[in-house]
């Protein structure tokens, strides 16, 4: 088995923004924050981070300030994909120059690939690549579903150590289990199903639902390496509305609005994502303050 980069919970942060660049001081505040309440990794530049409306020389700025701000307390990892490979190679060889302790890739969104261009596409980032890869599969959002017999020939390469899979289905995470989970560790990318994901063999979730409630998803997913599924089922169930208040608009609109309320940095986006609409924030916000979190 291939060095695991973390288990438990990674937070997939939010970016923090002005209304003309990236608030740096509330970025680290919130750094902090996560790691205070026992976050085990850090994701920055993720959808959730809002990579997409980020120019690649603000990416890597980005990057390289979360790498000095965690200062090893926990992995950082940066995610560098787009639906480009050149455009990959370049943000990933801009995150092994800054520090990064992996990178996260996913699949190329809207020109898809077959599975053999995601072969390829995958085998040529990893071959460039001076840290570990992890693989990141979310069909919801990119329209390409990056198959259990493809990831399994993906796990052969010696950087390629881990899969994201956000599929939100259970039936493709066995057979992943079933094909590599002895090649490459499996994280969910859904935060309903985090339980779920580490009872068939999962180290953890990346997770979105930690940047409001990082205290709350670490200790289930700590019950879960506890071997404790009972507990760890009640606190799924019981994060359950909050979880999909934090989704009941786009990724990361309501992430943004949490984290804002919370006191890191305004609720700015970058078009064509926008402000948290009355009826859904009212949700969201009574949510967290069910929870004890301050809005």
């Amino acid at each position: 088995m291939k060095k695991t980069i973390f288990e438990g919970m990674a937070t997939a942060i939010v970016t923090p923004m002005t209304r003309d660049g990236i608030d740096y001081d509330a970025l680290g505040r919130f750094i902090d924050f996560q790691i205070e309440n026992g976050i085990n990794a850090i994701v920055v530049m993720g959808t959730t981070g809002e990579n997409a409306t980020i120019e690649y020389a603000d990416q890597k700025e980005i990057i390289r300030y979360t790498v000095e701000k965690v200062a090893k307390r926990v992995p950082v990892i940066a995610g560098t994909g787009t639906n480009n490979t050149d455009h990959v190679l370049h943000n990933t060889k801009n995150a092994c120059e800054v520090g990064a302790d992996a990178i996260l890739v996913v699949t190329p969104y809207y020109n898809k690939a077959t599975q053999n261009g995601l072969y390829q596409h995958f085998m040529t980032i990893a071959d460039a690549s001076t840290v570990p890869v992890i693989l990141y599969n979310v069909p919801g959002r990119t329209g390409c579903n990056l198959l259990p017999k493809t990831v399994a020939r993906l796990a052969e390469h010696e950087k390629i150590v881990a899969i994201k899979e956000a599929t939100g289905n259970m039936a493709q995470m066995v057979e992943l289990v079933h094909l590599c989970g002895d090649k490459l560790d499996i994280y969910s990318g859904e935060d309903a199903l985090t339980v779920p994901m580490m009872a068939m063999g999962g180290k953890g979730t990346i997770s979105v639902l930690s940047n409001v409630a990082p205290a709350q998803a670490v200790a289930m997913a700590d019950a879960c390496r506890a071997g404790d599924y009972k507990t760890a089922a009640k606190m799924q169930a019981d994060l359950l509305p909050l979880i999909n208040a934090l989704f009941s608009e786009v990724n990361p609109i309501p992430a943004k609005a949490g984290v804002s309320a919370m006191g890191f940095g305004e609720e700015n986006l970058r078009l064509p994502l926008t402000p948290m609409e009355d009826a859904t924030r009212a949700v969201l916000y009574a949510e967290m303050r069910k929870l004890g979190i301050q809005v």
